[in-house]
């Protein structure tokens, strides 16, 4: 850790992002505080912010549009009393994630009867033709 906190590439290897991304966050105003600059005029983080960035990691590998990490990170900035406009979007993605998994298990009871078939028709020798292009 750097003397005054954490640089941008600490952060960036610490939470999988590139610096690039770490400066996105920043320009759109995705932190709950605007980063501190060194004396040399190079960010430094703090462990809060890094557990911040892995918190939103979970929100877009989840599917969380930027937007709506974006209004959360606002809402949290703004401080208490707006907690229950907070458990709204967490709420609201919290639907749309189990409505996704829950797409997911279907397609994949699909996908597993599909292995089933041809594992079937491999194990009979009678997989040749098996959804083969008719040659038309």
């Amino acid at each position: 850790m750097a003397k005054n906190g954490l640089s941008i590439g600490e952060v960036a290897e610490s939470t999988g992002l590139s610096v690039h991304a770490l400066r996105f966050f920043e320009r759109e105003n995705l932190f709950l505080r605007e980063i501190p600059r060194t004396a040399g005029g190079q960010r430094a983080y703090d462990p809060a912010d890094v557990d911040w960035l892995v918190l939103c990691n979970r929100f877009r590998d989840s599917g969380m549009p930027i937007a709506t990490i974006k209004e959360f990170a606002g809402l949290v900035r703004s401080g208490p009393g707006n907690e229950r406009e907070r458990l709204a979007l967490l709420e609201e993605h919290e639907r749309a994630v189990e409505a996704r998994i829950a797409a997911l298990h279907e397609n994949l009871g699909i996908i597993r009867g599909k292995v089933t078939a041809y594992r079937e028709h491999v194990r009979d020798g009678t997989a040749a033709g098996v959804w083969a292009p008719s040659g038309n």
